[in-house]
């Protein structure tokens, strides 16, 4: 719980009495390798903060490729904005460790803490400029130059996921990425 304190306290204040009641609506959770946090067609019941572990947002094609579109590791929330249907899925790329809240006690927080809205819309912020900074540069790149550009993005995730994900987000085979691997040592 102490990860998801030090990470709100980075986008605003909060009291004790506001940290405890924080700490009294949250429950930690592991989720193996391969489990779902979320998946398409469902309405995401709970609020997430990942602790330890990676997450991948993923989804599959009309071809029926499954295509990695972003991951989400440590010190990251996840929830759903508009409260719709997931259109992709949530899945765990590594064994995680996650503190979430339900959406009721989401609400309950939001109404109970001065401040709380602010903060969270801070988060999104921060996290919309992250994607974007993160994704944008690399449609236009060649493969190897992506994974460059993975690597310095992303510096802890490549030995910790399948190289099936990374080549996927990446928009190339397992088998160019492995390659391009070869190259670069």
């Amino acid at each position: 719980m102490k990860e998801f304190i030090a990470y709100i306290l980075q986008f605003g204040n909060l009291n004790q009495q506001q940290i405890d009641f924080l700490s009294e609506k949250a429950t930690e959770t592991e989720l193996r390798k391969d489990a779902y946090f979320a998946e398409a067609g469902k309405i995401l019941k709970q609020v997430g903060f990942v602790v330890d572990g990676v997450l991948r947002i993923c989804y599959y094609n009309n071809k029926g490729e499954e295509i990695t579109r972003y991951f989400i590791d440590e010190n990251h929330l996840l929830f759903n904005l508009h409260n719709e249907p997931f259109t992709e899925y949530i899945q765990a790329a590594t064994d995680c460790k996650l503190i979430v809240f339900s959406n009721q006690d989401w609400r309950e927080i939001s109404n109970a803490v001065v401040g709380w809205d602010a903060i969270i819309q801070k988060i999104i912020t921060k996290a919309l400029a992250e994607k974007l900074e993160r994704r944008s540069p690399l449609v236009e790149q060649d493969a190897t130059t992506r994974y460059l550009m993975f690597l310095e993005k992303f510096p802890t995730l490549a030995n910790r996921i399948p190289l099936s994900y990374i080549a996927s987000y990446l928009g190339i085979t397992q088998q160019s990425l492995s390659r391009i691997r070869k190259n670069i040592r």
